[in-house]
């Protein structure tokens, strides 16, 4: 039992509060309800989701809608969570979801992007008032690869115009430039010298 003051000096007007509150609660009238059924992810998906989403993006963001549409797809398909309560879903099967994208030979940018939408689902249930919290979503590591910048002839020209100090042509073939279908790769990017 919960004991909170009535700020009352009279003890019989505390008392008479306190039976009055008693009353409400016996009637339901202070919060105490019946909670609304969960709904399962699949159906959430398709019923409203789905329509929010197409609705919100097809005709101002079409890549954000195909987005959407792709991440959806997956969770409606998934082994692991499409039949699942929204509030069963936790860490752990979020983990299992990750692991089954991988499975079926997903690259970690793809399963990444899939966790992105099963996450912006879990938080429009929040945000719709269906769940009271989401569960955290981690994201695999190693999605970034590292960069590489094809120059072109004319951006190599102009670069060893800029810094004749640090390279010039011959210095460049000297250092493993490698030229295909026309255009000079150096692995550098753009703006950078060659020292």
């Amino acid at each position: 039992m919960v004991r909170e003051s009535t700020r009352q000096s009279n003890q019989n007007t505390a008392r008479q509060m306190e039976a009055a509150h008693r009353a409400s609660l016996a009637k339901g009238e202070v919060g105490i309800r019946d909670r609304k059924e969960i709904p399962i992810l699949k159906n959430f998906c398709i019923e409203r989701v789905e329509p929010w989403a197409k609705s919100t993006f097809e005709q101002a963001s079409p890549k954000t809608w195909l987005w959407y549409g792709f991440g959806i797809d997956s969770l409606k398909k998934s082994r692991t969570l499409a039949n699942l309560n929204l509030n069963e879903i936790g860490p752990e099967l979020v983990a299992e979801y990750a692991s089954e994208r991988q499975r079926e030979g997903l690259q970690i940018s793809s399963v990444n992007s899939c966790l992105r939408a099963l996450r912006r689902v879990l938080r429009l249930a929040v945000e719709w008032g269906v769940l009271d919290a989401s569960p955290k979503v981690k994201f695999l590591a190693g999605e970034h690869r590292p960069r590489k910048k094809v120059y072109t002839s004319r951006q190599l020209c102009r670069s060893c115009m800029m810094f004749p100090w640090s390279f010039s042509t011959r210095a460049c073939a000297r250092k493993n430039v490698t030229a295909s279908n026309g255009r000079t790769s150096t692995g550098m990017r753009a703006g950078t010298e060659c020292s």
